[in-house]
């Protein structure tokens, strides 16, 4: 897949382009829908099947006060958007600029005039333009008048309710794993480079990779998780614990810390991605470090018991 960054480096190979519109954060079940129906049509038509998307998101612009949460990095995306089996990304910047925009002229200006589309994709509550006034019913006037066919993807749902990136979210944040990995259509995850902590699971036998994460991203809530751990080619079970420390620190910032299963090696540095399968308890204080240990101990045993049984079932880590 071709990644382009800003639209002004786009060039047209003279394929007709059929374009997902969307920030598609997560690429969840909906968003599969949406991005398997563009790559059928672009390959039917012998066309290119794209995706178009502001990075970053546009409500970290425009509203950062809310610290919205992201699910995955724009690298993850890319990932994950390449394995649908789109040809081309582009990553355009979103600023105040491009927020003034009326919907006509985003229409005109990107879609029409710099990308001469054939067609566009999106979602039953896509909204563009200035305050976000554009609809999917007024994409489809501008492109009866502008030339272009706009396709509607009707909402996916789950136990009854639209999957959205907000649900996947709230259950990320409350650990509920399964229930977000369900929605996702793949096991939730995070990525972030090994750092130094305060070795205290290499003192009590049970080595830790703390991961330093980007604080724009959406992590589990407290507790102990069963997790597959990427690192380079290998791939090993994990118990991750994501909290305070709250046996030694009566305030700590929220860490997250895996203790690889069978590995040895030093991952100072490395790039190591989690992959989240099940949550097994609270975070709890203890009275001593010997009842952490022995407490640690069961949860490395449970974690590679629902890790085998996962394994069973499935070692896909996308969709």
């Amino acid at each position: 897949m071709q990644i382009v960054r800003e639209i002004e480096n786009f060039r047209s190979d003279g394929k007709p382009l059929y374009l997902a519109l969307g920030n598609f954060d997560g690429l969840h079940r909906g968003h599969q829908q949406l991005m398997n129906d563009v790559v059928k049509m672009a390959k039917t038509n012998h066309g290119v099947a794209a995706a178009f998307i502001f990075d970053p998101h546009p409500m970290k612009v425009l509203f950062p006060q809310k610290d919205l949460k992201l699910l995955v990095t724009p690298k993850i995306k890319s990932e994950l958007l390449a394995g649908l089996g789109l040809d081309l990304l582009i990553y355009n910047s979103f600023f105040t600029e491009m927020a003034r925009l009326s919907p006509e002229a985003f229409v005109k200006g990107i879609l029409v005039d710099r990308l001469a589309v054939k067609a566009v994709f999106v979602g039953f509550n896509y909204s563009f333009g200035f305050k976000g006034a554009g609809t999917p019913d007024m994409l489809q006037d501008f492109g009866k008048r502008y030339g272009f066919a706009t396709y509607i993807i009707p909402p996916v749902k789950y136990q009854g309710e639209v999957i959205s990136s907000t649900l996947i979210r709230r259950a990320i944040e409350s650990g509920d794993i399964e229930l977000a990995g369900e929605m996702l259509g793949y096991l939730p995850m995070v990525e972030g480079r090994v750092i130094e902590g305060e070795k205290r699971g290499r003192q009590i036998g049970f080595p830790t990779a703390n991961l330093g994460v980007d604080s724009d991203l959406v992590i589990p809530g407290k507790g102990v998780y069963a997790a597959w751990a990427r690192t380079g080619e290998k791939t090993v079970k994990a118990v991750v614990n994501i909290g305070s420390k709250p046996t030694f620190h009566p305030d700590y910032p929220v860490v997250i810390e895996a203790h690889l299963l069978d590995y040895e090696g030093d991952l100072y540095g490395s790039l190591l991605r989690l992959h989240f399968v099940k949550k097994l308890r609270n975070e709890q204080k203890f009275n001593s470090i010997e009842a952490l240990a022995e407490q640690i101990g069961l949860d490395r045993d449970r974690a590679a018991e629902s890790l085998t049984v996962f394994d069973q079932y499935s070692r896909a880590f996308t969709f």
